[in-house]
């Protein structure tokens, strides 16, 4: 498999590196991005041949800004892998738990975290704009009372020690991402189709969009709602469903689907697992 460049949103060692790493190898050559816009462009613009986003939490939600990044560009969603979140307190070497007063990290790590902080009552919580960001930071700054939370792997990238592994709050935490190329993916097996359409403003117009799955047996895995930014009280709806674009039935289904929305766009058919990339 040729080495892929792979853009992702934070520093090395953020769980969204963690990801490409678990679907696409450990060969992949990481491109770290200041936001996720910055993301979608490298790919666009082929500074990057993949892209690998979140799209959704099991504890907190969807990642509303990639949904709309998702309508915004042409990129195509090949593959999706679900990673188990597990956070680990990380330090410099040397120094002890004892030592600690402050502890760095992004606010979603850290509200993850919080019998932690209950347990620990003379560490103070401190948001910072990355998981991984915040190991470097310490890393590089030579801080001894402070340490930070983020993936077990940012340790080994920025050579710190391990303090305590799997602190968060809840054990089935788990991100939804999803990659990203230029070109959809041909395969066989097993699929997953994202679309996104938005509907005419009449009664029961999605209920009738709805039904287009449901009469023919195609089993919805999400759905998401997202405002448009060009009228208000206005949606775009995101959906997932088992099948995949080139099936007979699917097409069936969209082809239905088309003649009751107003709009319609098809982000991805995938594979659950994407192999030899």
């Amino acid at each position: 498999m040729a080495v892929k460049k792979v853009a992702f949103q934070g520093e090395r060692g953020a769980y969204s590196e963690v990801a490409a790493r678990e679907l696409l190898g450990k060969t992949i050559t990481p491109v770290p991005c200041d936001s996720f816009e910055t993301l979608f462009d490298k790919v666009t613009h082929k500074r990057t041949e993949l892209g690998m986003i979140p799209i959704e939490n099991s504890l907190v939600g969807s990642i509303h800004k990639n949904y709309d990044l998702l309508l915004e560009h042409n990129l195509k969603v090949i593959g999706e892998v679900q990673l188990r979140v597990s956070h680990a307190l990380i330090a410099p070497s040397g120094v002890s738990l004892k030592k600690i007063s402050k502890v760095y990290s992004h606010p979603m790590a850290l509200e993850q975290c919080r019998k932690f902080f209950k347990k620990h009552k003379t560490i103070a919580p401190i948001s910072y704009y990355d998981t991984a960001g915040a190991v470097k930071m310490i890393a590089e700054s030579g801080l001894t009372n402070s340490a930070a939370i983020a993936s077990p792997y940012a340790a080994q990238i920025y050579k710190m020690h391990l303090l305590q592994r799997a602190i968060e709050d809840e054990k089935h935490n788990y991100t939804r991402f999803l990659l990203l190329s230029r070109t959809p993916l041909s395969f066989k097996g097993k699929a997953k189709t994202s679309i996104v359409f938005s509907l005419k403003n009449e009664p029961g117009a999605l209920f009738k969009a709805l039904s287009v799955f449901a009469l023919r047996n195609i089993d919805l895995t999400k759905i998401e709602s997202r405002p448009s930014r060009k009228q208000a009280w206005q949606y775009y709806f995101y959906v997932d469903f088992e099948g995949y674009i080139k099936d007979k039935l699917i097409n069936h289904a969209l082809d239905h689907l088309g003649e009751i929305t107003h709009f319609i766009k098809i982000l991805g058919s995938y594979p659950y697992r994407v192999d030899g990339l």
